[in-house]
Parts: C-alpha cells; structure tokens; sequence
C-alpha cells in the first residue's frame, strides 16, 4: 500500500471515529431531551458539560477496547451489529463508573441509562447498513451487464454464495433451486426459492439465468452425478463451489467458482484418517522421502508436513522437481526444516549420504518407474529403478536403525501381467524379506491402484485430447480401474505407516473400479461436450502389458481388517528370503550386462504368477476381480 493509500485509509478511520463520537453526543442528548420533555421540564442539550465529556471519553475507550473499527462499513452485517451492542453495554458501566466517581449519577436520569446501549446501537447501526444497502445497489448499477445466476442448493453454501456474488458485482443471482420441501416458496436474502432440482431447466428460462452453480459441496459422487445431468439438460455453463476441506488446505478460496472435477463424479467418500495417530507418529521427527518430487512423492512430503514432521529430507533425480517441492514446502511451511538431495536413490553412496544428513526416523520409499506400456520394452531400466534402487534404499535403512520404512507399491502387483508389476511385486518381496519381524527396522508395504492426475496417468491425457477437439483414445470398452486422489492415497498411506506391524501389506480401498469409457464421457461433458457428437471416442485396443480389470488381493492373500475401515491387511504370502536374496544378486548381474533376457528368466524365477499378458488370451485377462470387501463382510474373518 502506498502512502495516498495510507492517507486515505487514515482519513476514512478519522471520519468513522469521529461520526460514532457524533453518535454518541446525540444518543445521550436525546435520551435526556425526551426525558425531561415528558416531564415538562427543559433541558440545556447545547450545553458541552464536564459530565458529556467523560461519557465521550468512557465510551471512546470502550470503541477501541472492542475492536469496533476492525470491521468495514462495506460488509456491515449482524455480527457488527451485536458487536455495537456489546460496546454499549460496556460503554454504559464505564460511563456509571466514571459518573458515580464525578458525581455520584446525581444528574442522570436512571431510565436514560437504561435506553442508552439500545439507542446507541440503533444509531450507529443504522448508518452502517443503509451504506452497505447503498454501496450494493451502486455495484448493481454499475454492472447492469452482470450474468443472471441461479443457485442450484439453498442451505448455508448457498446464502453465503449470494452474499459473494453480490459483492463481486459481475453476477445477479436470481433465485435458488432446492429439494427441501420445507424451503418451497420461503425466501433467502430476498431470493426466492422455485422449486426443486429437477426443475432447473423450466426455471433457467423463466428467469433468463446465464450460468447454474451448484451450491452443495457436500454432495457424493451419485448425487452429483444426477446434478450434473440436471445442469447438462439446461444447455447453459454450469459451476460448483469449493468443498470446506479444499479451502482449509488451500486447494480454492472461499466464494471461488470452479469446474466440476472429475474426482467429484467417481463414488469416493471423503477419507478421515486418525489424525490423533499421526500426529503423535510423526510429532517432531524427521522422514526421508525418495521420488520426493513425483505426484505421491511432493504429496506425502506436505501430508508429513502438515502433521507435524520437524524435518524432511528430500532425495530426487529430477532436477525440476526437486527445485519444485523444495519452493512449494519454503513457502507453506517457513518453519520446516528441509534437507535437499539431488541424486539416484538406487546409489548407494547417494542415499548413504541421504541418511546420514538427516538421520530419519521413516522413509517413504516412492521413487519408481510405473508406466506400463514404456516399460515392457525397457527390462533393465524397470528393474534398476523398481527392483534394484528398492533393495539398496531398504538395507541402507536397516543398517542405519531407521525406524519405519514404507515402500510404495501398486494394485498391478497382485497377478502380475506385467514388467511394472512384476518388479513391483518383487520390491515388495524384499521388503518382507528385510523385516526381522520382531524388531529393527520395521517394513511396512502399501498397495493401491491409479491416482487422479498424476504423471501420465489417463486423466490428463483425456483433458489435453478434449482440448484439442478430440477424438479420445480409450484401449477397450470393458477396461476398468481403481482411482482414488492424491491427497487421499498419501493420507493413507501416512496411516498406514503410522500404525503398520512389522512385514506388512496394505491395501487401500479404492473404492468400486470405473469403466475408463465411462471416466472418458464424463469428462467429455464436464468440457460441456457431448460424447460422439462434439468429441468422438475411439477404441484403440489394450496396450502391452495391460489387464482388462486390475485386483486389489491375491486369491489366497487372507486379508483382515485394521483400525482403519479404508484399509486392510493382507495375509503375508510364503516367499524364501533366500530366493529373494540371490534373485536380486543375479538381477545385479545381469544389468550389469544389460542382458534383459536374463533378467526376465530371474523374474519368472521369483514370481511364477507372472505371466506376460501377451501370453494371456483376452477373454481370460483379468478376468478373476477380487474386490476391496465390504465393511459388513470383513467382520466374518
């Protein structure tokens, strides 16, 4: 702010104080003039006495004490109001102290009192609305040009959208759509409500509204679906408020509109992991993260951030990301301390030093490669990264009395059809095979399916296709996946590791799979496309080393439940840790020798459930999907 701006604001403080000073002069004067007129008496309200002067003082003080100029005229409301009625009722024992001090109240009439902290509030009040009033018929008037909105949920997302919209003065909400019965024909902030939901495309016409926005940020997938489709009938732009969590962590503003998300319309429940727990798990400490910069990897540092880790340390290849997560985590949280190592986690001397620098109490190990197609003709490269790099980050860990180690693993893993999961599925083998059970270093593994938006995932494939016209490319019609959010996963994943046992498996509920087609036509006409009309879908057929259905669960993995409904345990399948250990030697070998042939006959070796999808007849592929159980079900185990 400038100095004019400086000047400004003072002069507007001085005019304020000195109108409520005004006020006050005039409610005690005229308090006193009408009780002396109905006792036919006169009374000298001209006159500037000593007794004026310490009401003007006692009161003056309280002003300030309250923090009654804290608040702007602009945005007057009842809060403000029930703030000047506490500084009259305070302001008047001050004026009774100071009088009974100067003259024993020997010249105030006692029903004046009574009056005072009432007809002070009215008269400052008054003003204050009438300039609220005033400055939002001026703002009205000036954008005469404004889109016509109707609100789609009249509860409190609703009314305060109203109050925003109003003072943005780009949009003139003209009336709320809700299916409480109750609220049929009742008004809020003037607004009528016109009917239910289902009514928004008679009512969109009827009022000439521009643009829907859907005021219910509460809703679930199914209900939002259904909303959708309503807006979709319209023909007109539709909009959404932010939920409250997104705004609590800084994801959107309050009063922001925005697009309907495609995480918004795929069945996930909010996550509640028990912060109680985490937080007394990571209170103080310091975690290594690897693959520090990638979309799990940035993610999990600010969950531990966020949950009270004292220190992180991060170790990433990726020279961008790397700059990237260390400025997001600067800025968010100045008080973190924040070790930064740029290198390959799978050297050893690279993570050596990684551990040696920051001594942490857990590492979270989600550095990998995972992009399947890529990966079935880069062996040596999957297997380094997947396998190798693991292997080498798990022992340094164990040698280095780290506390808890979390390996990242995914739902490609179980039945492996592929080069991704397959090293995955090996990584988790030496996990297992590290844990000593009872004590050390205790191995905690974590599986869970695609998430929302991350790197090369089909979401931001699709966004860039439609952009572009289209058309969008989906391999098969029958294909499903698992997805879940970012933020959700590594909430989970924190848990998971908070309260894991030694050589455990987890695996998250990712909720039911979704047809990728229908994941595609949806985010069609959350463009406000139509599927095959305005952007085509094409059929491409399933990629090397790509399953129709994924699973969660090996068959005769016994799963049982934890302290968490999201999350489950799998019963630990026998594996030689002998057979791990000279597996990884002979892996080390042969990509020494970049003989992929090799490292492929070592992985069929260790993991004989895999076999290459393209060995896989497609009606035959994926076809066994053993579902996350339901709440109910797991009780029975």
């Amino acid at each position: 702010m400038n100095s004019g701006q400086n000047s400004a604001a003072a002069l507007t403080r001085i005019a304020v104080v000195l109108h409520d000073m005004v006020m006050v002069y005039v409610c005690w004067q005229l308090i006193h003039i009408l009780r002396y007129a109905s006792r036919h008496e006169g009374y000298a309200w001209f006159d500037f006495s000593p007794t004026i002067a310490l009401v003007l003082v006692a009161q003056g003080l309280v002003f300030w004490r309250v923090g009654l100029y804290r608040g702007l005229w602009r945005f007057a409301s009842v809060p403000d109001l029930w703030n000047i009625l506490k500084a009259g009722i305070f302001g008047l024992l001050a004026i009774v102290m100071a009088l009974a001090v100067y003259n024993r109240l020997d010249t105030v009439p006692r029903t004046a009192l009574v009056v005072y902290p009432f007809a002070l509030t009215v008269l400052l009040g008054m003003p204050r609305l009438l300039y609220r009033v005033w400055k939002d018929h001026h703002v009205g008037q000036r954008h005469l040009s404004a889109r016509r909105v109707l609100i789609l949920g009249a509860g409190r997302a609703g009314e305060a959208l109203v109050r925003d919209l109003r003072r943005s003065g780009a949009y003139e909400p003209v009336g709320f759509l809700d299916d409480a019965p109750r609220l049929r024909g009742s008004r809020l902030h003037g607004l009528p409500v016109l009917g239910g939901l289902d009514d928004a495309p008679a009512m969109a016409k009827e009022t000439a509204a521009g643009m829907l926005v859907i005021a219910m940020p509460s809703l679930d997938a199914a209900a939002m679906q259904r909303v959708m489709g309503i807006c979709e009938r319209t023909g007109l732009l539709f909009r959404t408020v932010p939920r409250l969590t997104d705004v609590l962590e800084g994801q959107a503003l309050p009063g922001e509109l925005k697009e309907v998300a495609i995480e918004d319309l795929l069945g996930r429940k909010p996550v509640q992991p028990d912060w109680k727990l985490i937080r007394g798990w990571l209170g103080g400490r310091t975690v290594m993260v690897t693959g520090a910069g990638g979309s799990i990897g940035s993610e999990l540092c600010r969950q531990c951030a966020r949950h009270g880790a004292r220190r992180i340390v991060l170790l990433e290849i990726n020279e961008l990301a790397l700059i990237t997560i260390h400025g997001d985590l600067r800025r968010a949280f100045p008080d973190l301390e924040i070790e930064a190592v740029l290198g390959d986690c799978g050297d050893p001397a690279v993570t050596a030093y990684a551990l040696q620098l920051g001594q942490p109490d857990a590492v979270f190990h989600a550095a990998a490669y995972k992009q399947v197609p890529l990966l079935e003709n880069q062996m040596r490269e999957a297997v380094r990264n997947n396998v190798l790099a693991t292997d080498t980050v798990a022992r340094l860990c164990r040698e280095s009395n780290v506390g808890t180690f979390v390996f990242i693993s995914t739902d490609k893993a179980v039945d492996p059809a592929n080069v991704l999961g397959a090293t995955k599925r090996f990584a988790e083998m030496i996990a297992q095979s590290l844990d000593s059970k009872h004590s050390g270093t205790r191995f905690v593994t974590v599986r869970f399916g695609n998430v929302l938006d991350s790197a090369g995932s089909v979401v931001p494939l699709f966004r860039e296709q439609i952009r572009k016209g289209g058309p969008v490319t989906v391999t098969d019609p029958e294909v499903s996946r698992y997805f879940m959010t970012i933020p959700e996963a590594c909430q989970l994943i924190v848990q998971a590791a908070a309260s894991g046992s030694h050589a455990a498996i987890y695996t998250l509920d990712m909720g039911e799979p979704v047809p990728i087609r229908l994941l595609a036509e949806q985010m069609i006409r959350l463009a406000g496309k139509q599927p095959g009309r305005d952007i085509a879908i094409v059929y491409t057929g399933l990629r090397p080393g790509e399953k129709l259905h994924e699973t969660l669960f090996y068959a005769d993995e016994h799963y049982r439940p934890t302290s968490h409904s999201k999350i489950l345990e799998a019963g630990a399948r026998e594996s030689s840790a002998e057979l791990v250990r000279t597996g990884v030697e002979r892996m080390r070998e042969a990509s020494a020798r970049y003989d992929e042939q090799a490292l492929r006959q070592v992985l069929r070796e260790v993991i004989p459930e895999f076999i290459p999808a393209e060995l896989v007849e497609a009606s035959e592929s994926g076809a066994t999907v053993v579902p996350f159980p339901a709440r109910e079900a797991r009780a029975t185990r």
